[in-house]
């Protein structure tokens, strides 16, 4: 049986640094607010007008690149994860392709869109690829520049002190050991509560889903007002939303379900885990992640504290870190599993 594996793995986030403190400047809130509702002592934010998501993601792929052994020429398929793209479009996959110089090969790029999951999802895509044979390096990225749509007022706290920005990227290969590379992945959504974590505006939903006066459009126009209106502009409504009890509540109990769903499919207990990375959405989430699961702290892998929520990147960077500190070895059952967005969830076993 064929499975794949990581054969590379890098991180990149841009060298500013944000303290809790510095954003005292712009808004209500206090160091101690947001290191106990989110765990969070700092993040990164990246430099605007020269860093994009698809820079980072660059930077990362570039490591993940070298690490695995191979020349960037000898990619043959792109996955980028991200809630922050470049542009509406084209996605960042084609960007980062002339980014990193191999557009003479013309291979393919995809676009994943499932934010907080997308790195799970994207690994469970390339996982099918290698295993068929169709491709034998996947680069799979997850990045983000939050930074550049944050609300950085009052209004905005509830979101904006959380997120942060930084890249991770993997290059995946067929293991030539069948007892190691990933196991499995198991992906799941329900969309009852989408609009509960969320980046509404602007869209080409034209209020279909509701609530058509809030976003000001206007039913006797029939061409244009559609994707931006006066009124978006006027009420600020292109910041992202986030009802945080509720994606709570539902992230401490699918994060334990996903986990256990892949153990259980492979024969395997939460005592057989050496390593969970969680998508680093919040500590607390983590932690009662971790006392649900009867983890020891070495076992759980949290940097939250001093990179926000980095969204699709979080799991690679997480991971990646892992791996230089010496905490991912040789023959190790690792776990990673989000929540986010979507609602859409998964998880993924890999045999190191």
């Amino acid at each position: 049986m064929i499975r794949s594996r990581i054969a590379g793995i890098g991180h990149f986030v841009p060298e500013r640094v944000v303290k809790n403190a510095e954003l005292e400047m712009y808004m209500e809130t206090s160091d101690e607010w947001i290191q106990e509702r989110t765990g969070i002592k700092e993040r990164r934010f990246g430099e605007r007008h020269k860093q994009t998501s698809t820079t980072l993601g660059a930077k990362a792929a570039i490591a993940a690149i070298a690490d695995a052994g191979i020349e960037k020429d000898e990619v043959d398929f792109i996955i980028f994860a991200t809630l922050s793209p470049d542009y509406y479009f084209p996605g960042c996959g084609v960007l980062l392709q002339r980014e990193l110089g191999i557009t003479k090969t013309e291979i393919g790029a995809l676009d994943i869109r499932n934010q907080c999951s997308g790195f799970i999802y994207g690994l469970s895509v390339a996982d099918q690829f290698i295993k068929s044979g169709m491709y034998k390096n996947i680069l799979l990225v997850g990045a983000e520049m939050h930074s550049m749509g944050l609300d950085f007022t009052t209004r905005g706290r509830g979101v904006s002190v959380i997120f942060g920005d930084g890249a991770g990227a993997v290059i995946l290969q067929a293991s030539k050991d069948d007892e190691k590379g990933i196991l499995t992945t198991k992906l799941h959504s329900n969309g009852t509560h989408a609009e509960e974590l969320a980046l509404i505006n602007p869209g080409s939903h034209g209020g279909y889903h509701g609530e058509k006066e809030k976003y000001g459009f206007k039913e006797d126009s029939p061409f244009g007002g559609v994707f931006v209106t006066e009124k978006m502009y006027e009420d600020a409504l292109f910041y992202p939303y986030m009802n945080g009890q509720l994606v709570f509540k539902n992230a401490v109990r699918k994060f334990p379900e996903v986990i256990v769903e892949a153990l259980t499919s492979e024969g395997l207990r939460t005592t057989d885990i050496d390593l969970l990375i969680p998508h680093q959405a919040n500590l607390r989430i983590s932690q009662f992640v971790q006392k649900t699961l009867g983890l020891e702290d070495h076992q759980v892998k949290n940097n939250i504290q001093k990179y926000g929520n980095t969204t699709a990147a979080s799991i690679p960077i997480a991971l990646s870190e892992a791996k230089e500190e010496g905490s991912v070895k040789d023959g190790d059952l690792i776990c990673l599993a989000a929540f986010g967005s979507g609602f859409t969830w998964g998880s993924a076993l890999i045999r190191w």
